[in-house]
C-alpha cells in the first residue's frame, strides 16, 4: 500500500481548509471539471452552510499521478472551533501526516494553537501552508516566524521544526513553493504530500495477520444502520466476515457480521469487496460499538489504544416543553422521544454526554460550549421538536483536597486599540485575569486572558456591541482551575406578561417606556412568558393585552395606527445566555421564546423566598 496517503487538513476557524478542499478535488479529476459542485462541497449540513463552519470531520479521496504512479491521498477535513475539538484529536490518530494551513495575514491563532499542539503530541510532522498569500495584507515571513516560533514553544521535536512550507491561495488553486513562485496550480502542494508523508506503516503486515480497526467516527445511515469510521490497522475487511467489538478494557461488546465495507472515493463513499491495512473505510453491520471501540477479527484480545477526550464545560438541562402555547408547532414533544435524540446524539459525538436527572422529563446535556449546545438544540428544533432549555452551568470537578475546580479558558482577542479598555474593564470584572497584551500590526491591539468558562456565557454579544463589530474573539479550554467565586449577573429585570392572548399593539406601545420589548403587535403570550427587559432592575408584571377604551367622541390625528420600535429579536445562543437560573428558553420549529419557570407570580414569589 506505499500508494496511499492519510492526511488531514488542520487549522483555525476560517482559515480555508475546506475551501482548499474543494480544489483539491477540481483538480485531482475526482470531480469534473464541468461538474456542477457546490461550493464547500465538503460542508453537507445545513447548518455548516449557513454559518460558513465546519461542525463534522469529513472525509474525501483524491488519486494523483506522481513520478508515473498514480497515488490515492486520502483527506480528511475537520472542523476548527473548539466546541467540536473533541472530533479533531480523534482524526488525527488515524492519519500518517497534516497540513496545517495558517492564514498568511492573521498569522497562528488560538486554535492553531490547539490543533498544532495535538498533531505535535501524536508525532505527526505538519506541513505548513500559508494560505490566503495573495491577500493585501499578507505578511508570509512574519506568519511563518510566529509559526515556527509557536512550534518551539509547543515543545517540537528537531525532526517537526525541520517543516515544509508551501504557500498557497486555495481559493484561486494554486501553490508554489516560494511566495514568488509560478501561480498555476496545486500540483507543488501535493508533490509535498507525496514526498513527505509517510505511507501508512504496515510493514508488520504478513499475509493471514489478523483484522484490527480503531472506530474514530460514527454517523447513522438510515439505510446501512450504524457507520463506523477508522484506519485499518492490520489485516483485511471484507463484506460477510464475522468480526468483534472490543471496548478500551479489553471486554467484547458485540460479534457481528460485516454487511458493507464502504471506501472513500472523491465526494462519495463506495462498497469495495476488499480493504487492507492503512485504508480509512467506513463499516456497517454493528449495533453496540461505539467511537473509542476496537473492530477485530474473532481471534483477537488486545483492543487498540485511543486518544483522552478534552472533558465537556458547560452543561444545560433540555426538557419537555410545557407552556401553554406546547404543540402548536411541533410534532416531536413527548419526552421519550426526546430521551431516545438525546442519546443519539451522545452515542456519535463524543464530546456530549447526556444524563437522566430526578425528574423523568428533563434531562442534562454537556458538551464543550455555547456553539456546540446551540447548534445541537437548532439542529432538533428543524427536525420538529419542542423543548425548553435552561440556563447553561459550567461543569466544575473536585480535587484530592475537596476545592471545586471550575474550567479556565484561553481568550485571545484581537481589538483596535481605540476598544481595548473597554474589552479588558468588562473581562476584569468577569473574574478573567490578563496575561499579555501586544501590539499587533496598524493599530490592533492582541489581549489573553484566562477566564473562567461561565464568564464568557453570553458576553459574545456584548463583546461585539463594545468592539463596534471588528473585534475577533477565540477561546479554548485550558484546563480547570481553582473556583473563582460568584460573578454579577445580568443587571436588568424583564417585563412579564399578566394574561394569555395575542399582545395588542397599543398597550405594547404603553409599554415602551418601561424598556426594550422582544414581542411584536399580535404575538401569542401567556402568563409568566418575557416579553421584554424592564430598565430597572426588578422584574414587572404587565399587561400586553390592554385595549385602547373607546369613546364615542373622535379628534382629528388621534386615532392613528401606533408606531412601534421593531422588537429585540434574539439568536437562540444568545436566548440561552440571557435568561437567568429561573427563566427558561422554549424552543420550537417556529419559535424561540423566554418564560420564567413558574409560570404563575405566586409560585414565582414563594420560590424567591425559598432560595434567600
Amino acid at each position: 500500500m506505499t500508494n496511499l496517503r492519510n492526511i488531514a487538513i488542520i487549522a483555525h476557524v476560517d482559515h480555508g481548509k475546506t475551501t482548499l478542499v474543494d480544489e483539491m478535488l477540481r483538480q485531482s479529476g475526482a470531480v469534473a471539471a464541468h461538474a456542477d459542485m457546490a461550493e464547500r462541497a465538503m460542508d453537507s449540513n445545513d447548518i455548516e452552510r449557513e454559518r460558513g463552519i465546519t461542525i463534522l470531520a469529513k472525509c474525501t479521496s483524491v488519486v494523483w499521478h506522481h513520478g508515473g504512479h498514480e497515488v490515492r491521498v486520502n483527506i480528511v477535513d475537520t472542523p476548527g472551533h473548539a466546541d467540536f475539538g473533541g472530533e479533531v484529536e480523534r482524526i488525527l490518530s488515524m492519519v500518517d501526516g497534516c497540513l496545517l494551513l495558517v492564514d498568511a495575514a492573521e498569522g497562528p491563532m488560538p486554535q492553531t494553537k490547539f490543533v498544532l499542539s495535538k498533531a505535535l503530541s501524536l508525532e505527526l510532522r505538519p506541513i505548513v501552508v500559508l494560505n490566503k498569500i495573495d491577500r493585501p495584507n499578507a505578511d508570509a515571513n512574519a506568519t511563518l516566524d510566529a509559526t515556527f516560533d509557536l512550534f518551539a514553544a509547543l515543545g517540537a521535536e528537531d525532526e517537526q521544526l525541520d517543516f515544509p512550507v508551501v504557500y498557497a491561495s486555495g481559493k484561486d488553486g494554486w501553490a508554489s513553493e516560494d511566495p514568488d513562485g509560478p501561480r498555476s496550480d496545486l500540483d507543488p502542494l501535493f508533490s509535498k504530500i507525496i514526498d513527505h508523508v509517510p505511507p501508512p506503516d504496515v510493514s508488520d503486515e504478513v499475509e493471514g495477520s489478523a483484522f484490527k480497526m480503531l472506530a474514530t467516527t460514527l454517523e447513522a445511515d438510515p439505510f446501512l444502520g450504524r457507520l463506523l469510521t477508522g484506519r485499518i490497522t492490520a489485516g483485511a475487511i471484507r463484506p460477510g466476515e464475522t468480526l468483534r467489538a472490543l471496548s478500551q478494557d479489553g471486554s467484547v461488546i458485540e460479534a457481528s457480521r460485516v454487511t458493507k465495507v464502504l471506501a472513500f472515493r472523491g465526494l462519495k463513499r463506495q462498497p469495495v469487496e476488499k480493504a487492507s491495512a492503512g485504508d480509512i473505510v467506513a463499516v456497517a453491520g454493528f449495533a453496540q460499538a461505539s467511537v473509542a471501540d476496537t473492530l477485530c477479527a474473532v481471534d483477537v484480545s488486545e483492543p487498540l489504544p485511543a486518544q483522552p477526550i478534552d472533558p465537556p464545560t458547560l452543561s444545560v438541562t433540555i426538557s419537555v416543553n410545557d407552556s401553554p402555547l406546547a404543540g402548536r408547532e411541533g410534532d416531536k414533544v413527548q419526552s421519550r422521544v426526546i430521551r431516545e435524540r438525546l442519546f443519539r446524539q451522545a452515542e456519535g459525538d463524543v464530546a456530549i454526554s447526556v444524563s437522566e436527572t430526578e425528574n423523568a422529563e428533563a434531562f442534562e446535556v454537556a458538551g464543550r460550549g455555547e456553539l456546540q449546545l446551540g447548534v445541537l438544540i437548532e439542529n432538533m428544533r428543524r427536525e420538529g421538536f419542542e423543548l425548553a432549555v435552561s440556563r447553561p452551568q459550567i461543569v466544575t470537578r473536585l480535587d484530592a483536597d475537596g476545592t471545586i475546580l471550575e474550567p479556565i479558558e484561553e481568550v485571545t482577542i484581537d481589538v483596535d486599540e481605540e476598544f481595548s479598555g473597554t474589552v479588558i474593564e468588562k473581562l476584569t470584572s468577569r473574574k478573567a485575569d490578563l496575561l499579555e497584551m501586544t501590539a499587533s500590526g496598524g493599530n490592533k491591539v492582541r489581549l489573553v486572558f484566562h477566564a473562567p468558562a461561565r464568564a464568557l456565557i453570553g458576553y459574545h454579544g456584548e463583546f461585539l456591541t463594545d468592539t463596534r463589530g471588528t473585534g475577533i474573539i477565540n477561546r479554548v479550554y485550558h484546563s480547570h482551575g481553582a473556583y473563582k467565586g460568584p460573578l454579577e449577573g445580568r443587571r436588568n429585570g424583564v417585563l412579564i406578561s399578566m394574561n394569555d392572548g395575542s399582545a395588542v399593539p397599543y398597550a405594547l406601545w404603553n409599554l415602551e417606556e418601561r424598556g426594550v420589548l422582544f414581542i411584536e403587535g399580535g404575538a401569542p403570550v401567556y402568563q409568566g412568558m418575557i416579553i421584554g427587559e424592564n430598565a430597572k432592575p426588578e422584574d414587572l408584571d404587565v399587561n400586553p393585552l390592554k385595549a385602547k377604551q373607546l369613546t364615542n367622541i373622535r379628534a382629528a390625528g388621534k386615532d392613528e395606527a401606533v408606531r412601534l420600535t421593531p422588537p429585540r429579536k434574539m439568536s437562540l445562543e444568545e436566548a440561552i445566555a440571557y435568561i437567568e437560573d429561573d427563566e427558561l428558553v422554549e424552543v420550537t420549529p417556529g419559535s424561540i421564546r423566554l418564560r420564567k419557570r413558574a409560570l404563575e407570580p405566586h409560585l414565582r414569589k414563594r420560590r424567591a423566598k425559598e432560595n434567600r
